[in-house]
């Protein structure tokens, strides 16, 4: 299969583009010029240059799917809405629809698990077709993206997912998140102080998101038919923050302690995010188009 990957030198990107290799997939990679990627890449992709507004997408046109993990402000404090619908949503756009005029026809939106917002205390793991209620700059951009561009995919009858991806962590996550953060404390020998932790999360190891969305791209890309899905990519186990906190302290093998209630907990933070894995939602009908389910085209089989 050949890959077009957005985002190609972050977090979640980063990791895409070092499995989808190992996987013998071609890789087209966009990347700003200078950057580099979050972790060592033991074989190059192509690299374009450019941004989600410029790049040469004639490169394109022996693309199959394009894999789009750009993301722009996706940690707190987040930039203004106003950035984040330029590039989350309008760039975005503007990136798959060129891609589309290439002649890529497989698209898999890397969606977040925030889009949901205030809806994930409504259940006990979220389905994939739960209202979205999110609050924040960049998940309601990202919530606005996920609709636009399922849209244009159902307006020219493409195959497309919305993979939502939920609590992500690992080698590469920027510095200022809750597990790098946590880890170097224990690297240090340093005591750890945090909120009461009592939020619960679908962690999910960054190794283990790469895997699910690039089993995703391979499976969009055995399609006959359009589809338009989205899909919640987790573990469906929910935890603790302060749980998962205590199980990593002990397996990095930290001298220090843990010292959970020492920081008040974010205004508005949403209490629980879990993800349902039992379904996949199709947003434009109550059934999938054209053929009956099949566990292997249509179910969820993570």
């Amino acid at each position: 299969m050949r890959l077009f990957i957005t985002g190609a030198t972050g977090f979640v990107g980063s990791h895409l583009v070092r499995q989808a290799l190992a996987a013998g997939h071609e890789v087209l990679a966009l990347r700003r010029p200078g950057s580099t990627p979050r972790i060592p890449l033991t074989t190059e992709p192509k690299w374009l240059e450019g941004d989600l507004e410029f790049f040469d997408a004639g490169s394109l046109c022996h693309c199959d799917v394009m894999i789009h993990a750009a993301a722009h402000s996706a940690n707190t404090p987040y930039d203004s809405l106003d950035a984040c619908i330029r590039w989350n949503v309008l760039a975005a756009l503007q990136a798959v629809t060129r891609a589309h005029a290439s002649g890529i026809r497989g698209f898999v939106f890397v969606g977040s698990c925030f889009e949901y917002g205030n809806s994930g205390g409504d259940f006990t793991a979220i389905p994939a077709d739960a209202p979205l209620r999110p609050m924040g700059s960049y998940p309601v951009s990202k919530a606005m993206a996920g609709l636009a561009l399922l849209e244009f995919a159902r307006e020219r009858q493409l195959c497309a997912s919305l993979a939502r991806l939920f609590h992500v962590y690992g080698e590469g996550e920027p510095s200022g998140r809750f597990w790098p953060s946590l880890a170097r404390a224990a690297a240090d020998g340093q005591d750890f102080a945090m909120s009461d932790g009592t939020q619960v999360r679908d962690f999910v190891p960054v190794e283990t998101a790469a895997y699910l969305l690039l089993r995703e791209a391979e499976r969009l890309d055995t399609l006959d038919l359009p589809e338009q899905t989205v899909a919640n990519l987790g573990t469906g186990q929910g935890q603790r923050l302060v749980d998962f906190a205590a199980a990593e302290w002990r397996r990095l093998g930290a001298a220090g302690a843990l010292l959970p209630g020492t920081y008040p907990r974010r205004i508005g933070e949403v209490e629980r995010l879990v993800a349902d894995l039992t379904r996949r939602q199709w947003p434009c009908s109550t059934t999938p188009p054209s053929a009956p389910p099949h566990s292997a085209r249509y179910g969820h089989t993570r």
